[in-house]
């Protein structure tokens, strides 16, 4: 599976602002293009985790199936 995913950076006075479009909450800043990036990547991967964390409370005591879905890339 690959999914498209849209980093915008946008440059402030204080270095760079970047977030994934298709991901809300997804978002960070840097000192340079780079860094901003890299935290990026970090950002995904909270929003993903706590989301998931979110999801297996409110599935708590509920019969559910759970199967792998599929791996995104970088």
């Amino acid at each position: 599976m690959r999914e498209k995913l849209t980093a915008v950076y946008h440059k402030s006075p204080y270095g760079y602002i970047g977030y994934v479009e298709e991901l809300p909450g997804a978002n960070t800043q840097g000192a340079t293009i780079e860094e901003t990036r890299k935290n990026l990547v970090e950002a995904v991967q909270l929003i993903l985790e706590a989301n998931r964390l979110i999801a297996e409370k409110d599935i708590l005591d509920k019969e559910i199936i759970k199967e792998d879905f599929g791996i995104l890339t970088v």
